[in-house]
């Protein structure tokens, strides 16, 4: 969001705390002139005298020409109170009056010369006057009035004002923030402006939850001011929306023509993809000041996203007349782009905000995410670096450059079209799967949607999920996303980052990979909901254990009044209540997208995404696409996703059963008399008689629960207790077969998969054996489990190449007999002719248990073939048969 007003007061300025350059200036003649002419002026007496507090108040409100007019009779009848110049000249840009202003301010400044915080006014105030030239002459002088009279300033007013001035000298942030805000919150607890400056600091560095933090901390009568509210609404825009939105909502209810808080949300809108909203709110700030340069910055979006070429340059235009070399409209462009995924035409305008001043540092880091964004990482790591150089407490730049410290440690795997960057050991044990699986989705995908991707594409996987986040949003935190993809960059968390139950990382890097190729299909111009759908839909035709499927918590969202319909699922995305309705968001997107291949075939999707490409809107294209209007598009739609949602549990009901904890199987059973299609009731029941070990009653329940509810893949379905009673009643065949029919809707059921492995290898079925440990992998390939029954497997199997590499893998996971894995691999390696890498691992065997008796064997045998036969006795082992008794693998 554009950067706020600071106050001091209780009256809104202009906060440009980016460092301007010191240099030696003259003396303010235009000030000088006016002052003398302004001496010659008779005092003006007003009938009544105006009242401070009934102006601060229309201030507040958003009354600013009322307030002006107040304030103008104020100082036109000489009233000396220097805060009536302050409220005039802030009331003035309020509104765009930027000639007015300038005259107040010259005013002001002749009564009040060495007022800091009217001084403070003169850069704003002289850029939109074309009098930018002047701003370093104003700065000397303030500065020369701090060092020789630091006393008048030592107040908590006082602090702050010069706090700010020191900020857009470029003096350590932390100083100003210790010496002069929280000297000034010391001083005077209940000062609110030293709150509300501490946080813009925050928020400047790009820290939302210290500013709230801050903001927190501040006096109740905080609460009155609508600046307190933006900044809140600020600080929780990125993790809040819902509190951002109501932040917003107080501010606006104390003044209706608060500009800050109208713009943010006139920034949600436009990330919800709501253009008609975002542009009424828009109008409503250009109500206020026809001049706001940020207004204007919108406006060019909203057009370049509406295909408007003409009209975005003409409300640049517009947003430039104010101040012709402001930064910070390119930089607004930019950051709106590329919130839209839109990321070189966002660099591109970054890069016109760095012409207009290269020391803009939020355009330098904005540039420096977008590039890294496309894969550019030469220019973006470098911006990285000048701008944390610049701004060692800027929280972004701070973390990527250490992430990149740690990211110089990883290794790159290339493969066709693909560079992918794992952690050393992680690589290790299945970057080779992350190639196949990759590649496997650059051949399905290209060729299902006929696109040509920019290569290569850079996938990065992290162990850490703080590591993640900073990657990809710059920031830690991201809980509840598994990958991002950028277009030609994909960023994901290994299973090492999820707990002990990861998700299936093969299914996460299909569905990135999806984004890769309808992004390319499209240019980066569809929306989420769009981009998520049609990746979601692609995950269950590749695989039905990846399929999103209707849960109870779904299904009576699809069912609800409230469903939000197709034209509007973006903004699905944005406010999530839960991450189970962020989850939703994702699910019902995936049913848009079937409808819509159910409507106009894939050759529709794919026509609608080169719609989009053309600069088409979507809910332009969509009517064409589908052959009805988007009011009948949204209709069908509803009825298709409610059809689903009834289809998935025809004749079933939900509600919990109205019974005490405690009740027994016959209390339920007589419940479920009444309520023969109850889900919940028919669990409770299979549970309690699992308690009650009645395991062929509690078989009929659960047979009865999967008829209601087949598809559930809750940690209590059907076919895990199914399993659990097999089990029980010691019928393997029976537990294997309900245990396959989770993994079958599941693939990232971990457990059903362990149980499995364990099953076959008791029964020495060595083909299922390998297929689950497989599988297995595919979740998380950082156990040993998986890669020790693949190794045995493949060797049983007769397939040394896959036992050879299972066994090197098991060997990096810190095994518990690692003696006997390397004699195993030493084996393979010898009987596969690699006598040199047998070798190697033969002596690692003897390295960890050195009396191992079948390792010399072996060792022996392959020095015989690589060297030739040793001088040695026939049986070289008789002495140490003396020693000890023969075993294979065991520590001494």
């Amino acid at each position: 969001m554009p950067r706020r007003p600071s106050e001091c007061g209780g009256i809104a300025m202009p906060n440009r705390h980016r460092p301007i350059p010191s240099r030696e200036a003259g003396h303010l003649a235009a000030i000088a002139l006016v002052a003398v002419a302004l001496a010659a002026i008779p005092p003006f007496c007003p009938a009544q005298e105006p009242d401070l507090d009934e102006a601060r108040s229309l201030f507040r409100a958003g009354a600013y020409s009322e307030a002006a007019r107040l304030a103008g009779e104020a100082v036109r009848g000489f009233v000396w109170e220097e805060e009536w110049i302050r409220l005039k000249v802030a009331a003035e840009l309020a509104t765009g009056e930027d000639e007015a202003a300038l005259a107040s301010l010259q005013q002001g400044l002749s009564r009040f010369s060495a007022s800091l915080p009217l001084l403070l006014f003169a850069p704003d105030v002289l850029r939109y006057n074309d009098g930018e030239e002047e701003i370093p002459a104003v700065l000397e002088r303030v500065e020369r009035l701090i060092r020789f009279a630091p006393e008048r300033y030592d107040s908590a007013e006082g602090r702050v004002a010069a706090g700010r001035f020191f900020l857009l000298r470029g003096v350590d942030p932390k100083r100003v923030l210790d010496q002069f805000y929280d000297e000034a919150i010391h001083r005077q607890p209940d000062f609110v402006p030293a709150y509300l400056e501490s946080a813009r600091l925050a928020l400047e560095k790009q820290d939302g939850a210290l500013a709230a933090q801050t903001l927190a901390r501040a006096p109740a009568e905080a609460a009155d001011d609508p600046e307190y509210h933006a900044l809140l609404a600020l600080a929780f825009s990125e993790d809040d929306r819902a509190r951002s939105a109501e932040e917003i909502d107080a501010a606006l209810a104390i003044n209706p023509n608060h500009v800050e808080s109208l713009l943010l949300w006139a920034d949600h809108l436009l990330e919800a993809e709501r253009l008609d909203e975002a542009s009424a709110i828009l109008d409503r700030v250009l109500a206020v000041n026809p001049r706001e340069q940020r207004a204007w910055a919108f406006r060019a979006v909203i057009a370049h996203l509406r295909n408007d070429p003409e009209g975005e340059a003409d409300a640049r235009l517009h947003a430039l007349e104010r101040w012709p070399n402001n930064p910070e409209v390119d930089h607004i462009i930019g950051r709106e782009l590329s919130q839209k995924y839109r990321f070189a035409e966002g660099a591109e305008s970054q890069r016109r905000a760095l012409l207009a001043d290269p020391d803009f540092l939020p355009a330098k880091l904005q540039r420096c995410q977008d590039l890294l964004r496309l894969g550019l990482e030469e220019e973006g790591w470098t911006l990285a670096d000048e701008v944390f150089e610049r701004d060692p407490y800027n929280v972004v730049a701070y973390n990527l450059v250490t992430l990149k410290d740690e990211l110089d440690d990883y290794v790159v795997l290339e493969g066709d079209g693909l560079r992918v960057r794992m952690e050393p050991t992680e690589a290790e044990l299945y970057g080779d799967r992350v190639l196949d699986l990759l590649g496997r989705a650059r051949r399905t995908l290209q060729q299902r949607y006929g696109a040509t991707v920019d290569e290569p594409v850079l996938v990065e996987v992290f162990p850490s999920k703080n590591d993640f986040a900073v990657r990809t949003f710059g920031l830690p935190g991201a809980d509840g996303f598994l990958g991002v993809c950028f277009g030609r960059v994909i960023t994901a968390i290994s299973p090492a980052a999820q707990g002990a139950n990861p998700s299936n990382w093969e299914s996460v890097l299909w569905h990135e990979y999806c984004h890769t190729v309808t992004l390319a299909r499209s240019r980066n111009r569809m929306p989420r909901w769009l981009s998520e759908g049609i990746s979601v839909f692609e995950e269950g035709r590749e695989n039905p254990g990846w399929a999103a499927r209707i849960t109870p918590h779904f299904r009576a969202k699809l069912l609800a009044d409230d469903l939000t319909p197709l034209s509007g699922l973006s903004a699905s995305f944005l406010a999530p209540e839960s991450p189970m309705d962020l989850q939703f968001a994702y699910v019902e997107s995936a049913l848009a997208v079937e409808f819509l291949v159910e409507r106009a075939g894939l050759d529709g999707l794919t026509g609608l995404l080169d719609d989009l490409a053309a600069g088409m809107p979507i809910n332009e294209a969509l009517p064409d696409r589908v052959g009805m209007s988007l009011n009948e598009i949204d209709a069908r739609f509803l009825d298709f996703a409610r059809d689903r949602a009834r289809a998935a549990n025809p004749g079933a009901s939900w509600e919990e059963p109205d019974l005490p904890p405690d009740a027994d199987s016959d209390a339920v059973r007589a419940w479920l008399d009444d309520h023969p299609g109850n889900i919940p009731g028919w669990r409770r029941l299979a549970l309690r008689l699992i308690d009650e070990q009645r395991w062929e009653e509690a078989r009929e329940a659960v047979r009865r629960l999967k008829e209601l509810d087949p598809d559930d893949v809750g940690p209590e379905n059907a076919d895990l207790l199914l399993a659990t009673i097999a089990r029980n009643l010691d019928d393997p065949e029976a537990e294997r077969r309900a245990l396959e029919a989770v993994v079958s809707r599941d693939a990232g059921a971990s457990g059903a998969l362990l149980r499995l492995i364990e099953l076959d290898e008791a029964g020495e079925d060595w083909a299922r054996l390998a297929e689950h440990a497989r599988q297995l992998l595919a979740v998380n390939p950082l156990i040993a489990a998986p890669h020790r029954s693949l190794a045995r497997a493949a060797e049983r199997l007769g397939q040394p190449g896959e036992a050879i590499e299972a066994y090197r893998d098991l060997a990096l996971l810190d095994p518990t007999d690692p003696a006997e894995i390397h004699y195993r691999l030493a084996s393979l390696l010898h009987d596969e002719g690699r006598l040199d890498e047998a070798r190697l691992e033969v002596l690692k065997a003897l390295e960890e248990a050195p009396r191992f008796r079948a390792a010399h064997r072996l060792l022996l045998e392959v020095v015989d073939e690589r060297d030739g036969p040793s001088p040695t006795p026939d049986d070289p082992f008789d002495e140490l048969d003396l020693l000890e008794p023969e075993t294979e693998g065991a520590r001494p």
